[in-house]
């Protein structure tokens, strides 16, 4: 297998882990909010989650586009399970920061993350249906990402335990013998 199949590329790399990052910080962030609210760990935390999630969802899109341009340089899928997986966590990481951009423009409140102003709010009474929908799905489907997300993980660690697949080897920096990082 060539190097361009068997592991993947620079970009897909940047992009798996520095949303990987991200996405631990969204969950720190609502950890904190639930086991230490009104701290002022939880003040400071929260204040990045909305800004966070949005970042992500334009992370997560340029990463589906990516995948689809560059499909034929990605290396296989391990089974059927494997694809089913990802592409539920692709779907839960487009649905879960939409229902939370759905509720905010449902409320009328202006949200401009990283000040790029994306909705300008809206004056009277909010959207109810945008404003319960949001309220509704986006935590408990945020929970189920996170379960997602460990049985991802656990997945990675256990393939490599049972030695058939180096999945992780396939999304890290590849050292040549006595040389410097490829890919």
């Amino acid at each position: 297998m060539s190097m361009a199949t068997s592991h993947y590329g620079r970009f897909s790399r940047y992009l798996h882990w520095g949303m990987a990052a991200l996405l631990a910080w969204q969950f720190a962030t609502t950890g904190a909010r639930v086991l230490a609210a009104d701290s002022a760990l939880d003040e400071f935390l929260w204040s990045t989650h909305r800004s966070m999630g949005a970042l992500l969802l334009l992370l997560v899109v340029i990463r589906v586009l990516w995948a689809l341009v560059d499909r034929a340089n990605r290396p296989p899928a391990v089974s059927r399970a494997a694809t089913l997986g990802h592409l539920a966590l692709y779907a839960l990481m487009v649905i879960v920061p939409s229902l939370a951009l759905l509720r905010q423009f449902g409320s009328g409140r202006a949200f401009s993350p990283f000040g790029i102003p994306l909705m300008s709010g809206f004056e009277g009474e909010s959207i109810e249906w945008m404003t319960a929908a949001g309220s509704l799905f986006h935590g408990v489907l945020g929970w189920t990402l996170l379960a997602l997300i460990v049985g991802h993980i656990g997945m990675v660690l256990w393939h490599r335990r049972a030695g058939d697949q180096d999945v992780l080897g396939r999304m890290v920096v590849r050292r040549p013998v006595g040389g410097s990082p490829s890919g």
